[in-house]
């Protein structure tokens, strides 16, 4: 069957009805991959690094006969590999630049009667893809508000009702703040979150507003692609202003079940912020339970920081809505009449 080489554009366009097969070995797959990939290494992680040492030491060629000597038993169960995810006889092949390896498996396949479409440029081009398409400006809101005024339920409501929503913490498997890992999954790496964020901003009608939570650069281990961010602090924003008591309640009812320990943790890694009185004072509120001691603590230092953040922001493009209830579908009608003010040149 025929191999044909095709851009990034059309190689996305195509994975729609298509399976991506990354034939990249197991470390570079697992570092980032494009989302719903499947990951057929031609390469497991020693022979790529055999194969690459002989390449630079002694040339293409050599390169060949090691990566032809470490392959060649295990090729049938790779073909195998792909003839089962194929679409009706169809599937696309990258590896990291276009080379080798993926003409190598590309090859492969076509032995098994596939029609293949291998990635002009590889995983490569993609990432420089999706990182100037995720900087380009579009009808941006970003929903702000001090910790715990549940701007993540609001958003979540939101996209019930129609309204297109990002949602950056559900993607980086994490809350935002210290506090953030707490009964999460493990998160992505900051280049798998980027590729997970282009896959949902893909679909996004770009004639249409849409939402996402503020954030600082780094959402725990993982950051933002720069310009992203730079769009985000430069757009429109709603600011949920509400009070100490109002977002308590929430608030306990969410991390008062976490572990102590888990939680004394989480205090730790502000402990240079808060201060040391401040932090053996929100210690013992915790190891005493005496949970909305230590969340007024912990509030004092993030409203702080948030209100510092928020001045950084063009004060022309910020929109306050007041409220004196925590009620998620209340909350969410008040942003979603601000949002109807904006006027998007």
């Amino acid at each position: 069957m025929q191999v044909q080489k095709i851009n990034i554009r059309r190689f996305l366009e195509l994975s729609e009805t298509i399976q991506i097969a990354d034939v990249r070995s197991p470390s570079e797959f697992n570092f980032g991959n494009i989302p719903g990939a499947v990951n057929i290494p031609l390469f497991d992680d020693k022979e790529r690094e055999a194969v690459g040492t002989k390449f630079t030491k002694e040339g293409r060629l050599p390169a060949i006969i090691e990566g032809l000597k470490n392959t060649a038993p295990a090729l049938f169960s790779k073909l195998e590999q792909g003839l089962k995810i194929a679409n009706k006889g169809k599937l696309l092949v990258h590896c990291w630049r276009g080379g080798m390896r993926s003409e190598a498996m590309a090859w492969l396949f076509s032995l098994g009667d596939l029609e293949v479409y291998v990635l002009d440029g590889g995983y490569k081009s993609y990432r420089r893809y999706i990182l100037e398409s995720l900087s380009k400006k579009r009808k941006m809101i970003v929903l702000g508000g001090m910790t715990g005024s549940s701007k993540t339920q609001i958003l979540r409501y939101l996209k019930s009702i129609g309204q297109q929503v990002l949602d950056l913490e559900r993607l980086a498997n994490h809350k935002g703040s210290a506090f953030g890992a707490l009964g999460q999954p493990p998160q992505p790496t900051t280049e798998q979150f980027g590729n997970l964020l282009f896959n949902d901003w893909k679909q996004l009608n770009r004639e249409l507003p849409f939402w996402v939570e503020d954030e600082s650069r780094n959402i725990g281990s993982i950051f933002m692609p720069d310009t992203f961010y730079l769009n985000m602090q430069e757009t429109q924003a709603i600011v949920l202003v509400m009070d100490v008591k109002t977002r308590l309640p929430r608030l306990l009812e969410e991390y008062s079940t976490y572990p102590t320990e888990s939680l004394k943790s989480s205090v730790l890694k502000i402990s240079k912020r808060l201060g040391g009185d401040k932090t053996r004072d929100a210690i013992n509120a915790v190891e005493t339970r005496d949970f909305a001691k230590a969340i007024e603590i912990v509030l004092h230092y993030y409203d702080k920081a948030y209100l510092f953040g928020l001045k950084k922001k063009n004060s022309r493009n910020i929109i306050y809505v007041k409220t004196d209830s925590d009620d998620i579908e209340s909350n969410a009608m008040k942003v979603l009449e601000a949002a109807r003010t904006i006027k998007w040149i």
